[in-house]
Formats: structure tokens, C-alpha cells, sequence
């Protein structure tokens, strides 16, 4: 019993206990649309079940839908370091689903 806790006392102090599931962050970036009158818009969202392009349109379909959205196109699947260089272009569209 000791040399468990002894062990669980290092992960924490590595911090690897505490360290979460899905340790990456994922993001996709997205075109959608909005009819009568017609809207588009260009976005990027964070994702939260799962990192590929399959489960990334279901998602952000449901998340747009729920909006009043229609997803038109997952444009690609990225890590955090994708994000700094879509900011701009996705305007108040980023991160806001």
C-alpha cells in the first residue's frame, strides 16, 4: 500500500495524474450557411468528441444546427497550433459555437 501511494505521490508531482484524457486540443474550421436571407460564414470551433474529419462533421453540424446554421463544409481538423493563423479570418465566428 505504501509503495501505491508512493507512486501516485510522484505522477502527481510530474503531473501526470492530473493530466486530462484528451491531453490535445482539437479545432476545426468550417464554412456554414443560413437561408432566407442567405449568410454564410467562415469559423472555427473546438471539438470535444473526437479529432477526425468524421466525427468533426457530425458535430459541428449539431452545434450549427442547434443555431439555426447549415453546415456546408469541414474545411480541416487541427491542434492548437492551427489557431493563431484563422483568427482573423474567422472573425466573430471563432471559437463563438
Amino acid at each position: 500500500m505504501k509503495q501505491i501511494l508512493s507512486l501516485c505521490g510522484l505522477l502527481m508531482a510530474l503531473g501526470l495524474a492530473a493530466a486530462p484524457v484528451h491531453a490535445a486540443d482539437c479545432y476545426a474550421d468550417y464554412k456554414a450557411k443560413q437561408d432566407q436571407p442567405l449568410r454564410l460564414h467562415y469559423g472555427v470551433m473546438e471539438l470535444s468528441q473526437g479529432c477526425n474529419a468524421q466525427s468533426a462533421r457530425q458535430e459541428v453540424a449539431a452545434r450549427l444546427k442547434r443555431n439555426g446554421w447549415t453546415l456546408l463544409q469541414v474545411q480541416s481538423v487541427f491542434d492548437a497550433q492551427g489557431l493563431q493563423q484563422r483568427k482573423t479570418n474567422a472573425g466573430k465566428y471563432y471559437l463563438r459555437f
